[in-house]
Formats: structure tokens, sequence, C-alpha cells
């Protein structure tokens, strides 16, 4: 039931929300323009004016004699603009109305004018059920009004230099186009239980939990940052000030006459960080286009980062460097060796300080202490909505991994395994690892073939290391071995032992294939894939 434009019943019926469809719409209006756009989609209309003299009772019976050829089972009011008494709503199934504020703040006919009165920050919308607003007498009771059970609200920013125009349509196109399809789903799937009574509603599954029905976030811009992924694209950052693990976005950037971070500096400074927090040894990774070019532990963090270098000096050229450890001057010295973009570590000492600000364009970011893993999800945002996913943690031990060949890991191959398998964790899919101890000999990432990513991962191992080859490595692969091709390939460039998760209906033939080449595999039963 609309009184003008209908806006919010026209996007209801075009999202059909849990498969729900208009069987009607009604307006007291015969100008109203949702009669054109209801037309438009093919739904029914009925136009019921109230009369000069005619009172709510009578024109509301007039109302349900025009419904009586119609089925539905929910009614949804938009602009409709007319208190509705006991004589519609004891006979009409569910009514509800959306109000542009977030009640019970600012509940009259101006609420965003009030909200711009009122000064405040925030308003929003709220879809609740309709109750009797008159008493015994027929009059309108101002506090009963939009009174009814709360079913779910929106919350929207009120801005500086907001008009009632800007914060109206705002509140409708942020507000209402997402509060009211939510209700009308919840319906529709029958996950909605109205306690008139205590003026509550229950909706079964929108609780507290780590992937709830509905998410309300918010964030704060820190910089506006000088393009995006490209120089045409504009781009922010967004800070999540409640995350308490160590971050770039939090990171104290230490010199600072150096140029900012780009949008592309901190994807990939995220990336190399979050690698290195896996490793409790000394660790280093050199990240480009968050792809690991090399990774290592080792005792020492300069042998760490010359270990992972080698791997693809070339690659690492631009790149970004992860420390798990306060950086030392000789690390530092091997660092500005070559051109970096950034360096992130949890601290630096003063003469590691004093030797990296001496690059002009080297970021150094400090994250301080790397403490544990508290962001429990991540996400990525798509058009028109986000994915939120667990974060892969999974870091399987020894008596995790499940021996399908006849030759058995050696301990140094096992522990190369493990290695290989939290760094590969961090290389885009599909991907392969070649390792050797803990530090990487070649790595073939992105690939749409399984079988194109271990001949990447062997040309890198054979043209860019450096002091390393592939004879003697462990393979990792994140995801199973479709056919045996890729441990040909791998037992021809000198692979020994493999670590994937296993679970290909060709198993038998991969296995097979291993034995063949007398080389070791386990199966982790779990894969890896990061796709972004």
């Amino acid at each position: 039931m609309a009184g003008n434009r209908g806006r919010n019943l026209m996007h209801i019926a075009d999202l059909a929300p849990g498969g729900a469809e208009l069987a009607v719409v009604l307006t007291n209006s015969a100008d109203a323009p949702v009669l054109e756009e209801a037309q438009k989609r093919d739904i029914p209309t009925e136009v019921v004016e109230q009369g000069d003299d005619e009172s709510r009772e009578a024109h509301e019976r007039r109302v349900l004699d025009a419904l009586t050829d119609y089925e539905f089972d929910l009614v949804c009011l938009d602009g409709y603009m007319r208190i509705l008494t006991g004589e519609f709503l004891d006979e009409a199934p569910t009514t509800l109305n959306v109000h542009p504020s977030l009640l019970p703040s600012f509940p009259g006919m101006d609420a965003w004018g009030d909200a711009l009165d009122a000064g405040a920050s925030l308003t929003g919308c709220t879809v609740h059920v309709v109750t009797e607003a008159t008493d015994e007498d027929g009059k309108v009771d101002p506090k009963r009004v939009d009174s009814g059970p709360i079913v779910t609200q929106e919350p929207i920013p009120v801005y500086e230099g907001d008009t009632k125009k800007s914060l109206k349509e705002r509140v409708l196109y942020q507000g209402e186009f997402k509060a009211y399809p939510r209700v009308v789903r919840w319906f529709a799937e029958g996950r909605v239980e109205v306690d008139y009574g205590a003026n509550a509603v229950r909706v079964e599954g929108d609780e507290n939990a780590a992937l709830p029905a509905r998410r309300v976030e918010t964030a704060d811009r820190t910089a506006n940052l000088r393009y995006g992924e490209n120089p045409h694209q504009d781009a922010a950052l967004y800070a999540d000030a409640t995350c308490e693990e160590a971050s770039v976005v939090h990171a104290n950037q230490l010199n600072e006459g150096a140029k900012a971070l780009s949008y592309n500096n901190y994807n990939d400074a995220d990336g190399a960080l979050n690698l290195i927090k896996e490793f409790d040894r000394p660790a280093c990774a050199v990240i480009k286009h968050t792809n690991p070019a090399g990774c290592a532990t080792a005792d020492s963090l300069a042998e760490a980062y010359d270990r992972a270098l080698r791997t693809d000096a070339k690659s690492a050229f631009g790149g970004i460097v992860a420390l798990n450890r306060e950086c030392d001057d000789a690390t530092a010295e091997q660092i500005v060796d070559s051109f970096k973009e950034v360096v992130v570590a949890p601290g630096y000492t003063d003469d590691a300080l004093e030797i990296l600000c001496e690059k002009k364009n080297l970021r150094v970011l400090e994250v301080g202490d790397l403490g544990e893993i508290t962001e429990t999800h991540t996400e990525k945002d798509l058009v028109g909505g986000r994915l939120v996913q667990e974060r892969d943690t999974q870091a399987p031990t020894r008596d995790d991994l499940e021996i399908v060949t006849a030759r058995e890991p050696t301990d140094e191959q096992l522990d190369s395994m493990q290695f290989a398998w939290q760094t590969i964790k961090h290389v885009k899919s599909n991907a392969i690892l070649f390792a050797k101890g803990t530090e990487t000999v070649g790595v073939g990432a992105g690939q749409v073939s399984r079988v194109d990513a271990v001949e990447i991962a062997r040309m890198k191992a054979e043209r860019d290391a450096e002091g390393k080859d592939a004879e003697g490595a462990v393979m990792a692969s994140d995801a199973f071995f479709p056919f045996p091709d890729a441990i040909e390939e791998a037992a021809d460039a000198g692979i020994e032992a493999v670590i994937q998760p296993g679970g290909s209906v060709n198993d038998d033939d991969v296995i097979e294939a291993a034995n063949e080449h007398d080389m070791a595999m386990v199966f982790t039963g779990s894969r890896c894939f990061r796709h972004d």
C-alpha cells in the first residue's frame, strides 16, 4: 500500500526477496506515480481514495473490500501516510511499515529534518510491525504511532553539509532498500515470530555468530591514497579500530619524508606480513603482486633474507620485504642493496633505521609485536556484495600427514614439507612451490593449469634461483593433482617428495606415478586455495 511513488515496493518487486511477489498495489491517491510503475511490472493495482467526510474506519473497510479477491500473506506500507486502525489491522495479515529514522528517535513526519535539527551524526531507517495507534474514540494517539515491534534497522551516517533532500535519498537507497527487502525475505522464509504482547520480534538465525544473518559495520577513513591499482582509479584506506592484531593498516611509517603507501603497497605489504606470521623462527618474505617471490626461515634474520631473495632476485625488484623479527643493520644492508618499495617489521635497531632511511622512496613500516592472530575472518568486496570466510590458519603437524607412497619422507623432508605448506597458503592458486630445507627454490603462482604451475616453478628454480636448484627438493601443491602429468614433470626436475591435499578420483594413478619415480608423498587432507 503506497501513497506516492512506492519506490520501496517497486524495489521489493524487482528483487523478489525469498521468492515473494506483490499480489496487488493499492493506493489512496489516483495520481500516485506508483500506479504506472506497478503496471509496467504487470502488478495489479487498486485505488481507494478517502472521501472528505469519510471516517478512517469506513475508508479502511472499503480498502479491505478492494483486497477481497487477492491472496496475500503480508501487507507492506510505503509512504501510505495514513494511520491505520484496528478496523484494518485486525483483519489483515501482519502489516509492516518502514520509517526513515532509528526508532524511537525522530518518530514524526519529518524524520530527516528532525535528525538534522538535532545535530545527529547517525540516523537510519526502521522496519516495524504496524499496531493500533488510535484510542477508543478513534483519535490518533501520537505516542502510539510508529511504536509497533521493530523487525530490523539500518544505520545511516549524517554528514556535514547534508540537506534534508540528500539525507532523505541516502536513507532510502542505502537504508530502506536494504532493510525492507531483508524483512520481506525473512517473512517469506517463515523465520519471523511477532510477539504483540511483548511488543517484540524474534527472527530465527538473526543472532550473534561468526557469520551472522546480517552484518552492520563501520570503518574510518584514515588515508586518501594517491590512486588505486591504476592511476585512473581513486582509492582510500579505511581502518577497523577494534583490530588488535599487528597490521600494515595501523603501522607507523618511520621515514616520514618518503612518499605515502599506495593501494598496491598496502595490499602487498599485508600479504607479506601475513606470510611471515606463520613462522616462529627468524623469517623473511619478499612479495611481488601479493605472491611470494621468495620466503625462508633461518637462524638469523639476515640469513633468512638472503635465502628468500636468492629464490628469485629478479622478481623481487620493486617488491615488499616482511620480517618477523626486529630488523638489524646486517639485514638492512642487504635490503637496500637493491630496489624495494616497502619493508615491514615489528621494529628496527637505530643502525638499521638509519641505513633504510637513506633510501628516499623505501617506505619503512613498524607494526610492533606480532603477537597472536586475532582476526578470525577475511573479506572480499564484490560488485553488489561481499564474501566473508574463516581465515586459513591451518598448520598440519607431522601426525596430521598421511604417507601414501612406498617411500617414506625423511625427517628433513617432513620439515621442508611443513614449511612449504605454510608458505604455499599465501601463493595464488593454482599454486606449486619447490622448497629445500626451510627456503623456497621455485614458485609457480596463479596458473589455470596445475601442470603449468609445476613447469613454471621448475623454470624459476633452474633459471632465476641463485645457488639453488630443484634437485632433491620437495614440492607442495595447494590442491590435489587431477592427473599424474604434474608428478612426471616434477620427477624430471629432481623433486623427491611431495605434499598435497589428496582427494582426486585419480589419486591412485598419482600415487602410482610417485612410486614409479621413488618419490615420497603425503596427503594433508585439506587444500589451501588462495584466489585473491
